[in-house]
């Protein structure tokens, strides 16, 4: 993979004595007005990031390769200088477990290193439609993290170890390591990541960026290799609110081949961006979720309660409460996800070109044993074996598991708090600072606010609330389902209370990925 990067590069790049790209404006908002008012190109943009990618991606590991289609993209852009559309001209990169047109689809897995796909995902047409460029993709935790219980978050056999920008020795989470590491860095304005639990809103919080995962039926999950239909979702994941709202416009609606899509352009708001630059926390009622708040360091408690501070001078209106059923929700995700996992991959396999020869998780397994010095040298596949024993989406156990854990973590749980006290969303550290990269022990995570919407399918938008010993922590606010309007408006207004974040400096010196 590593070559095929590097052949991207060569591809990507411009010839000689076109002009040297200059430093553009960093969000997508600024971009889009640059290249409305003609001060920007297309093609300059998209050359300044190809030059960003290639000189950080050594130390971050961020990119698995890029879309040598890309290039032509950004002229046509140019030559039609529609700028008018949302995203015209503006690149993305996008997890590399959601299907582009022309380029490989690996879940960062070698055994679907021949998976070249000849369409997009309906998410990836919606992006494009709306005139976004796909700059490439982006590395991940191999198969979305469910391959094995003491694997390491970012790292992938198809594309080696993701690094966090603020500190390469340290984890950029997962599974949607390579998107947020890209976009702290600066090698692209947004990426697209995907999450079934935390994989987008950890990510974004441990490198500094504001990530969201929508409602479970916001956004089509067609052509995204899949864990659980049940919680899985693609999520934008940018560096402010207000581009996090632009990538959603574009990205919602409706997907025939999707039937939990159905409701979506009914339920979704027009323009996800209206009124966030008036939006505040004056008389707003959040819910500081005391069990999901705990277990932090001294630093991550601080930086809370300072939050809590500024949340309060805002106006908003504090209320402690606890999250019920915490322990029978986490009991019964797990299985629920391994029976998905295996009906959802063996669906999507099948999908796959000729030249994937494993075509079934059983083959994927075979393979990941008949390849282990390459695929298997830090962590086994325990997980995967796990799915592969699960006995099916009609099993009574697994159906009684899956109602019970939605009933919990969404009806009465996220509903009931915020029914009962009157909230407007629910609030907790997202997690802790990023953790030190251990292929001995795997991941050290430090509190997780991600599951009660996860497995409620409900929205969780994560936010930059500081830095803890240089290293980036989000807070989360998350609420009842089709709300992700409300929590980009908090989000808003939070984001301009608070101190922006600086951007990370990458050493010198290149780190080898492992």
């Amino acid at each position: 993979m590593q070559t095929r990067l590097l052949a991207s590069l060569m591809l990507m790049a411009f010839t000689a004595g076109h002009a040297a790209a200059q430093t553009p404006p960093s969000t997508l908002a600024e971009q889009q007005q640059a290249l409305r008012n003609g001060s920007l190109s297309a093609q300059q943009l998209l050359q300044w990031y190809t030059q960003q990618i290639a000189q950080k991606n050594p130390q971050t590991g961020a990119v698995i390769s890029l879309d040598p289609q890309a290039k032509q993209a950004a002229l046509l852009a140019d030559q039609q200088k529609n700028f008018r559309l949302p995203l015209a001209g503006l690149p993305l990169l996008i997890k590399d477990n959601i299907d582009a047109q022309g380029t490989i689809t690996t879940a960062g897995s070698l055994a679907l290193a021949e998976n070249l796909k000849q369409q997009d995902a309906p998410v990836v047409a919606r992006l494009r439609k709306a005139g976004a460029i796909i700059a490439g993709k982006t590395n991940l935790s191999e198969w979305a993290n469910l391959r094995s219980t003491r694997s390491t978050s970012g790292w992938s056999s198809a594309g080696a170890q993701v690094r966090n920008p603020y500190d390469p020795a340290r984890s950029a989470c997962g599974s949607s390591s390579g998107s947020g590491a890209a976009v702290a860095a600066r090698m692209i304005p947004a990426a697209i990541g995907t999450e079934t639990d935390g994989s987008v809103v950890c990510p974004a919080s441990v490198n500094g960026l504001v990530g969201l995962k929508p409602t479970i039926g916001l956004v089509s999950r067609t052509g995204i290799v899949p864990i659980s239909h049940n919680q899985d979702t693609a999520g934008p994941m940018t560096l402010t609110v207000l581009d996090n709202a632009l990538l959603l416009n574009a990205m919602a609606g409706s997907d025939p081949q999707d039937p939990v899509t159905r409701q979506a352009d009914r339920r979704r708001s027009a323009d996800y961006t209206k009124g966030l630059d008036k939006a505040t926390l004056k008389g707003k009622r959040l819910g500081i979720v005391t069990n999901l708040s705990q277990g932090y360091d001294t630093d991550t408690k601080a930086l809370f309660e300072q939050t809590l501070s500024l949340l309060k001078a805002q106006g908003a209106v504090l209320v402690a409460v606890e999250m019920p059923h915490m322990e029978a929700i986490e009991k019964d995700e797990l299985p629920v996800l391994l029976t998905d996992f295996k009906a959802g991959l063996n669906a999507y396999l099948a999908t796959t070109p000729s030249a994937v020869k494993p075509r079934t998780m059983a083959d994927v397994i075979a393979f990941n044993q008949q390849n282990a010095a390459k695929v298997m040298p830090h962590f086994t596949q325990d997980l995967m074996e796990q799915a592969q024993a699960t006995a099916g989406l009609r099993d009574p156990a697994y159906r009684q598991a899956l109602a019970r854990a939605k009933r919990l973590a969404g009806k009465q749980g996220i509903d009931a708090l915020l029914k009962r006290h009157q909230l407007d969303a629910l609030i907790a550290p997202t997690t802790g600072p990023a953790w030190p990269i251990d292929y001995a022990n795997g991941d050290v995570i430090e509190g997780s606010a991600s599951t009660p919407a996860a497995v409620a399918g409900y929205p969780h938008l994560t936010v930059p609330m500081g830095l803890v010993r240089g290293l980036p922590v989000g807070l989360s606010f998350f609420a009842g389902a089709w709300t992700e309007h409300r929590l980009l408006q908090l989000g808003a207004a939070f984001e301009r209370a608070r101190p922006a974040l600086p951007a990370p400096v990458l050493p010198e010196a290149k780190v080898t990925a492992q």
